[in-house]
C-alpha cells in the first residue's frame, strides 16, 4: 500500500489539506501524518472530523518530530519511507517573535530532514513544500516566483529561517522532484471565517472592538500606499490540492497571494465597516510611536508589536503569474478581501476564546 506523508497535522492548513488528499487518491493510498506527541489527542479528534466521508484507517498518525534526523520515526523510518509516494511539508514555527535557535531547529533543520526523507523514497512522485511570500524579506518592488536570492534583508527570524529553508529545498530540486508554494498571510476561511488563532491582521480587530462607534487606529507612515497581502485558508488549501495534482507543477514555485491586495489603511477601514463602525480613522505616526500607542491600547496582545509593524508598510508586491496561469479553468482563484472580510469578522465575534497560539 502506498502513502502520502504529511507534516503539519493537525495544524491550520494541514488539517484541511488531508481531506483533499483523501479525495484525490484512490482507497489503496493512505495519508500518514507526522504528529508531535503533545498534539496526539488533538490529532485523534481532528482525524475523526476529516474522515467523516472516508475510512478512518486511511489516515495514519505516527508520532515524531522533524527536528530529529530520523523525524522521530525510529525503527519505522525505512518502512514509512519505502511506502511514500508524495511528501507534503507544512510543519514550521509561524511566529514573528520567535527566537533564532528554535526557528533554525524547526524551520531550517526540520526542512532539511524532510528533504532527506523525500530524497530516499524510491517511488517518490513529488515533494510539496509550503514556504511563504515573506522569503522576499524587505525587498522593495515586485518579487517574482523565480526570485529567491536577491540580497534582501529580513525583518525577523521567521523570515530568515523560512528563506534559509527554501534555499536548501531549491538546491535539491534537480535531485528531488519538488513544487514550492508561497502563501501570503493566511487568515480564516473565506466562507466560514474559521481559524485556529488570531494573529497578524486580527490585531486590528482587537483595537477596533475596544472602541466605540468612531474608532481611531494608529498606523506607521506609508500604510496608506503599502499593500497588505493576505489570503484565506481555503484558497491556499484549494490551490495546493489542485496544483499538486498536475504534472506541470513539478519544478515550479507558486505565489499563493492576492494579486490585487488592499493597502493597510483599506484593510483597517474594511474591518471597521464589517464591525459596524460609523467611522474608522487611521492616523499615521512614526513607527516607534505607533508601537507605544498599540501597547497601551491592547496591552495583553503581544503579537501587535512582535515584528508585525513591518507588514503594515510592506515594501513588496508579489507577481502571481505561475499560480494564476496554472489555476486557470480549475475554479480556484484568490477572492478579493472585501468578499470575505464579513466572514472573518463574524467568526471573530462568535469565537472570542480562540487564542494567539497555533500549532507548529
Amino acid at each position: 500500500m502506498t502513502t502520502v506523508f504529511l507534516t503539519g497535522f493537525p495544524g491550520f492548513l494541514g488539517s484541511a489539506l488531508v481531506e483533499r488528499l483523501l479525495e484525490r487518491h484512490d482507497t489503496d493510498t493512505t495519508v500518514t501524518c507526522l504528529v508531535q506527541s503533545k498534539y496526539r489527542d488533538e490529532a485523534e479528534r481532528r482525524r475523526e472530523t476529516v474522515t467523516d466521508d472516508h475510512d478512518t484507517g486511511r489516515v495514519e498518525l505516527v508520532e515524531g518530530d522533524i527536528t530529529d534526523s530520523d523525524l522521530g520515526l525510529g525503527d519505522v523510518y525505512d518502512e514509512v519511507q519505502a511506502d511514500t509516494v508524495e511528501v507534503y511539508h507544512l510543519a514550521a514555527i509561524y511566529d514573528l517573535s520567535m527566537a533564532r535557535e528554535p526557528g533554525k531547529a524547526v524551520n531550517v533543520e526540520g526542512t532539511r530532514h524532510v528533504v532527506e526523507f523525500a530524497a530516499g523514497a524510491a517511488d517518490l512522485d513529488r515533494l510539496h513544500y509550503v514556504s511563504t511570500v515573506v522569503v522576499s524579506g524587505t525587498y522593495e518592488g515586485e518579487f517574482t516566483e523565480s526570485m529567491l536570492l536577491e540580497g534582501q534583508r529580513f525583518a525577523n527570524y521567521y523570515e530568515t529561517t523560512k528563506h534559509a529553508a527554501e534555499v536548501l529545498v531549491q538546491q535539491r530540486m534537480d535531485e528531488v522532484p519538488t513544487t514550492v508554494y508561497r502563501p501570503g498571510v493566511a487568515v480564516g476561511d473565506s466562507e466560514t471565517g474559521a481559524t485556529q488563532k488570531y494573529d497578524g491582521p486580527y490585531a486590528f480587530l482587537d483595537i477596533l472592538t475596544r472602541q466605540g462607534d468612531t474608532a481611531v487606529v494608529p498606523a506607521p507612515h506609508g500604510a496608506g500606499t503599502s499593500a497588505f497581502n493576505l489570503v484565506p485558508r481555503d484558497y491556499v488549501v484549494d490551490a495546493i490540492a489542485y496544483l499538486s495534482g498536475i504534472e506541470e507543477s513539478e519544478g515550479t514555485v507558486y505565489h499563493l497571494a492576492d494579486p490585487d491586495p488592499p493597502t493597510t489603511v483599506e484593510l483597517v477601514k474594511a474591518f471597521g465597516e464589517a464591525l459596524g463602525k460609523s467611522r474608522t480613522v487611521v492616523v499615521p505616526f512614526p513607527r516607534g510611536i505607533v508601537e507605544g500607542v498599540l501597547s497601551s491600547l491592547v496591552p495583553d496582545a503581544e503579537y501587535l508589536t512582535s515584528g508585525s509593524l513591518h507588514y503594515q508598510t510592506w515594501p513588496t508586491r508579489y507577481d502571481c503569474s505561475n499560480a494564476l496561469t496554472d489555476l486557470e479553468g480549475s475554479g480556484v482563484e484568490p477572492p478579493r478581501f472585501e468578499e470575505y472580510v464579513d466572514a472573518l469578522v463574524a467568526f471573530y465575534r462568535d469565537n472570542p476564546d480562540v487564542g494567539e497560539e497555533g500549532m507548529n
